[in-house]
């Protein structure tokens, strides 16, 4: 029966109960694509300025990982342009790699598909994991400017290259070509942005995006990513200028001519599955046998294990799969979970590297000091990881900002989300103060220093699908803690050795400001030749503060043939450093008139007089005029402290008394 309701003042009729047929006829499924169009904020593409930063980062990805997988080094051009002519804030992004391309009848599947690759099954390092990234940035650009992808690839030197304008079915998760055309073999269609290039793909999309410089942008990407993959050569053209109205290009060269380490793809380890999962394990494998199944399916179960496990669970090795219930999987599961089963091995891992790490830092940031640390391989949930660890200090980086914090995953920058991730933490809750360095309470060290952390792992545990944060587990976070203080600890040995240096140069200051004025009153008391008085004490000083001439190794410990990579390799100084200095030029006019004392004794003008009583017997300086002030003074009052040290006052005693000695 109709109700009647009152809506805005009127009265209206309403409808009675709707029925369940009338419900599951509005019911329908939903597309993963339309998903994700409706929450793009999960991927990445949160607002214009990040959105572009998304869309970069997630090509080059692809690029490195196709190149790395065909065994080339990498060579990738990136360039941003601006299009005021189609609209306020709009860009066309292309990336070009020379990696070995890709077959015509994939095109539609990698960039108009979302939840399609090639990772996400296996275990094995690599970049992407989800099969979302590139397809995800086309349908942006797709939404926010209606232009389709351009897709131009080419697999071979003598095979021609396609290229595919195409554009995304969000309803469906499918692509529609919109053209297609073939080019000649002997195009120069790479061989014009990238020279000696003859495969390779090339991606263009135009999308809504805001350029800035500075933190989070496209910029420090390119150079984080440099920092990180120092095996890749990148070519940057950043969007044009009045000033510049080609763009600003930027090239990132390699520091390392040799590729890193292919990672092998591994079977699932026991202690990193669930109830769930190996249920499913059962219902889809191949083997008839329990005993095949586990040698098979699983990682480090070797035969005995195998048998151990199946006894805990009250069958055999030769018990058939099908005849396994959901009670016996039950036990089966529990057995794995007991069974004392080796870690999972770690060639699937690809980590930096300490000496690809140093040099990378090196080469990005300049700094004084770098100090890196690779730790042994950990497990989490039954998934190998590899923490790295490097600290870069001094040189041009800021000294009066708080520290700077770089995180990878995999070899990719994470530049937002940074509270949320556990290399954050992991920075945050270290005591820098003993390593020599001023922490305010909760907060990152002060001073000219970049802390970079690296995960290298099978599958990182991400935050969110826009692989922005690593979450924070108790194993991730201690592996991170133990490798910053690995690399804490050697800066901590650098810091208090460079300030033991810089002590000594001081001292040897002081002893030349004063060495001429000693000089001249020893040989006024002696008879002896000034000058050789002189080059006598000068030799005295130097190796007073010969800490001052020294070079430090690796780990802040004195070398004497100069070589910094003598000892340790995980450690670089820089040697040119200003704080390094060999020898102490003449800075101030005192120290400027004791050189040249002898040069010019009448026309030379004598430092200012120091405000310290001389010792009884008279001056230290054979000054007559400093006796009288001394005596003058008033004697219950302490005379004021004198900028000079003491210890200056008791090496010119001890000088003036060897003097004596040997003439007498």
């Amino acid at each position: 029966m109709a109700r009647k309701t009152t809506t805005n003042g009127r009265t209206t009729k309403r409808e009675g109960r709707v029925t369940a047929e009338t419900l599951a006829t509005r019911q329908r499924e939903i597309s993963v694509s339309e998903f994700f169009a409706k929450n793009r904020h999960l991927l990445g593409f949160d607002n214009p300025r990040k959105a572009l930063l998304t869309a970069v980062k997630e090509a080059v990805d692809n690029s490195l990982d196709a190149c790395e997988e065909a065994n080339i080094l990498p060579d990738i051009l990136v360039e941003l342009r601006a299009l005021p002519e189609s609209g306020e804030d709009r860009f066309l992004v292309t990336v070009q790699d020379n990696g070995p391309g890709i077959v015509r009848k994939q095109i539609e599947n990698i960039f108009g598909k979302l939840l399609y690759g090639s990772k996400f099954h296996r275990l094995k390092m690599s970049r992407g994991q989800q099969g979302i990234g590139i397809s995800a940035a086309g349908m942006y650009g797709l939404i926010t400017t209606g232009k389709p992808v351009r897709i131009i690839t080419k697999t071979g030197p003598r095979t021609p290259a396609h290229e595919v304008i195409l554009k995304m079915d969000t309803s469906k998760n499918r692509a529609d070509v919109v053209s297609e055309t073939e080019h000649p073999e002997n195009d120069e269609l790479f061989a014009r942005a990238l020279p000696n290039t003859q495969t390779g793909t090339r991606v263009e999309i135009e999308l809504v995006g805001k350029y800035l410089k500075g933190d989070r942008s496209v910029d420090q990407y390119m150079q984080l990513t440099a920092i990180a993959n120092p095996h890749a050569r990148f070519t940057y053209i950043s969007p044009a200028t009045a000033s510049n109205p080609d763009g600003e290009r930027t090239v990132y060269e390699r520091s390392v001519d040799e590729l890193p380490d292919a990672p092998e793809e591994i079977k699932p380890h026991p202690h990193g599955i669930e109830l769930g999962t190996l249920i499913s394990m059962l219902e889809r494998t191949d083997q008839t046998q329990l005993g095949g199944f586990f040698a098979k399916e699983f990682c480090r179960i070797g035969p005995k294990v195998a048998q151990g496990i199946c006894e805990a669970a009250g069958l055999t090795t030769r018990t058939w799969i099908k005849n396994v219930d959901h009670s016996a999987a039950e036990k089966l599961f529990k057995g794995l979970q007991a069974a004392k089963v080796m870690a999972p091995p770690t060639n699937c891992l690809s980590p930096i590297g300490v000496k690809t790490l140093l040099k990378g830092l090196e080469q990005g940031l300049r700094p004084d000091f770098i100090a890196a640390s690779s730790r042994p391989p950990a497990v989490y949930r039954g998934r190998p990881f590899v923490i790295e660890a490097g600290i870069a200090f001094g040189g041009n980086l800021p000294s009066e900002e708080s520290s700077k914090i770089y995180r990878f995953a995999n070899r990719v920058p994470l530049q937002y989300q940074q509270s949320a991730c556990s290399s954050f933490k992991a920075v945050l809750e270290m005591n820098w103060r003993g390593y020599g360095l001023q922490q305010p309470r909760g907060a990152l060290p002060v001073g000219p220093m970049v802390v970079m952390l690296h995960m290298a792992s099978v599958w990182v545990p991400f935050t969110s699908e826009s692989k922005e944060a690593v979450a924070d587990y108790d194993e991730i976070r201690k592996e991170m803690r133990l490798a910053l203080q690995d690399c804490g600890r050697k800066l901590g040995m650098y810091l208090r050795r460079r300030q033991k240096m810089r002590r000594a140069s001081e001292r040897r200051d002081i002893f030349r400001r004063y060495i001429g004025e000693v000089a001249k009153a020893c040989s006024a008391l002696t008879g002896e030749d000034a000058e050789k008085i002189y080059e006598a004490l000068l030799r005295t000083a130097q190796q007073k503060t010969a800490e001052t001439d020294q070079i430090l190794d690796e780990e802040g410990r004195v070398l004497k043939n100069g070589d910094a990579f003598s000892r340790d390799e995980n450690i670089y100084i820089r040697e040119e450093s200003d704080d390094l200095l060999t020898e102490m030029a003449p800075s101030s006019a005192s120290e400027r008139h004791a050189n040249a004392v002898f040069d010019d004794e009448d026309d030379a003008e004598p430092p200012p007089p120091s405000p310290r009583r001389s010792a009884p017997g008279g001056s230290l300086f054979g000054d007559e005029e400093g006796e009288a002030e001394a005596a003058s003074a008033p004697r219950k009052r302490k005379p004021r402290k004198s900028a000079e040290p003491a210890a200056s006052k008791k090496v010119k005693k001890k000088i003036v008394r060897k003097v004596r000695r040997k003439k007498r």
